[in-house]
């Protein structure tokens, strides 16, 4: 079953067009991993599939409804409510606790305190940093980091996770447990779109999705949906 579709999407920016008539269609369930050297417009394409950029042509669906990039409180609306992101770079807020982070997308959602507590420490409990949920940044490591980062993506049970690069700055033993903690999300039911410039997890999700010079020019299927 679809949940996202690009239909022709182009991205200009200045004079240089980054992304050239893009047509992907995500099914629900699926995991996806976007490839491609530098440059090659992963990324770029990843911001409009999470609507954090418009594209200068084409139109994006999301369960079927094309989304109408104008209206600002719709596109608020869908981000907190159906997308989850997860960054090379963690954003956690410094001046929060860990668990602060994670609480809230859910309180900006209009969840009451407990409920936001609650879920907050089962999410971090299930990364593994169950006792850390009142440190701050500076007082754990950069994978511990990127974990609550997870978490606070998944506050609000969103259908579609895009990541970005997620485990660029991590260690191979904390790569392998993001990679896992996917795959096992992934499992439960919901859409993973990542971006990565490492073929070894790449080869790890269903599907590869292998950009150049701002195109499509392949899209392999390794398993099932």
């Amino acid at each position: 079953m679809e949940i996202l579709r690009l239909e022709n999407i182009s991205k200009r920016v200045a004079q240089e067009e980054i992304l050239k008539d893009i047509n992907l269609t995500v099914e629900k369930g699926d995991f996806v991993a976007i490839v491609g050297a530098s440059g090659s417009g992963k990324s770029s394409l990843l911001y409009i599939m999470g609507l954090l950029d418009a594209p200068t042509h084409g139109y994006v669906y999301l369960d079927g409804k094309r989304v109408d990039f104008s209206d600002r409180s719709q596109i608020d609306r869908i981000r907190n409510e159906k997308l989850g992101f997860v960054f090379q770079f963690h954003y956690i807020l410094p001046e929060f606790t860990l668990l602060e982070n994670v609480m809230l997308p859910m309180l900006k959602a209009g969840k009451n305190i407990r409920y936001a507590r609650e879920r907050a420490m089962e999410l971090l409990s299930s990364l593994g940093l169950s006792g850390k949920e009142n440190r701050k940044s500076y007082q754990v490591s950069g994978g511990e980091l990127q974990r609550t980062a997870i978490a606070r993506a998944l506050a609000n049970d969103p259908e579609i996770l895009l990541a970005d690069e997620p485990t660029g700055n991590l260690d191979s033993t904390n790569t392998k447990k993001v990679m896992d903690i996917f795959m096992e999300i992934n499992r439960r039911g919901t859409t993973i779109v990542m971006v990565t410039h490492e073929r070894d997890l790449a080869a790890m999700c269903k599907r590869v999705v292998e950009m150049k010079d701002g195109r499509i020019v392949q899209d392999i299927r390794l398993s099932a949906v």
